[in-house]
């Protein structure tokens, strides 16, 4: 009996064993399941960014835009009276966007100039001072800690703050360095390296406020744009509406997606017209 017994818990403990090595998998498969519905998730609800990370504007400002002179065309080219402020709003749309990419180059260019000055000034010009700045501190003692190079991730203003501090240092113990073998060029070439610095970390804060500013007024201007063709839509509609083929063509300038011709070709009576601005 007590063998039977042995035999019996034995048996319990496996399939309870079982059952436990079952739960693990499902779980795990039910982790792994919400971890790829979550990643699915967050692809799909991802929201389009005002602008992208090239500094550009989104797919909907730049149709929206894209649609305003779509109007603008077909208003001109049927004369339509009292557009003048809709024909303004589409001319400083295109004036602003063009101050957006302004500022986006100038911010670019300003950033690969300032690789450009910083690799000088850490790879040649600062690690020069330190090594003439070690020997002068044979003779000046208190030289020995003046000329201590940045680290390679230091930020652009520690950067400059820092060069600044050795370039007064060596101006003041000028003499000392040029015996120990510094080049009486080195400093002139260090002063004019730091101000190019200096001015590419503006150009990029100039080139952002441009970008940013332009941007926000974009975007006003759009939301406005809008607004008035819903304006304008009303009288091509007033002028217009008994023209089937007018219509359809004025449809297809004030949708957002771009021109289309519609299946049925309707007509200006039937409401079938395409989501607007």
């Amino acid at each position: 009996m007590e063998c039977a017994h042995c035999a019996a818990r034995e048996l319990s403990c496996a399939e309870d064993s079982d059952v436990r090595a079952r739960a693990r998998v499902w779980w795990s498969d039910l982790g792994k399941g919400a971890r790829a519905s979550a990643m699915f998730t967050v692809t799909a609800r991802t929201p389009t960014l005002c602008h992208n990370e090239g500094g550009r504007m989104n797919a909907q400002l730049r149709r929206r835009l894209e649609m305003a002179g779509r109007v603008r065309e077909f208003l001109r080219a049927h004369k339509t009276d009292g557009v003048g402020e809709g024909l303004g709003l589409a001319k400083r749309a295109e004036v602003l966007a063009s101050q957006q990419r302004e500022g986006v180059v100038a911010a670019r260019s300003a950033t690969t100039r300032r690789r450009k000055v910083r690799r000088a000034l850490q790879s040649k010009l600062l690690l020069y001072l330190r090594a003439v700045g070690a020997l002068a501190a044979k003779e000046t003692a208190e030289l020995a800690e003046q000329f201590q190079v940045p680290p390679s991730n230091a930020s652009h203003e520690a950067l400059l703050t820092m060069a600044r501090g050795m370039l007064e240092k060596a101006t003041l113990h000028k003499d000392v360095l040029v015996k120990r073998g510094m080049s009486e060029q080195l400093l002139g070439d260090l002063a004019l390296a730091l101000g190019e610095l200096e001015q590419t970390i503006e150009a990029t804060r100039a080139g952002k406020r441009e970008h940013i500013g332009a941007s926000a007024d974009l975007e006003a201007v759009a939301a406005e744009i809008a607004e008035q063709v819903k304006v304008l839509d009303g009288l091509v509609r007033y002028r217009f509406g008994d023209n089937a083929e007018l219509m359809g063509a004025w449809a297809g300038a004030r949708n957002v997606l771009g021109p289309f011709k519609p299946k049925g070709e309707p007509g200006a009576g039937d409401g079938q017209t395409p989501k607007a601005a």
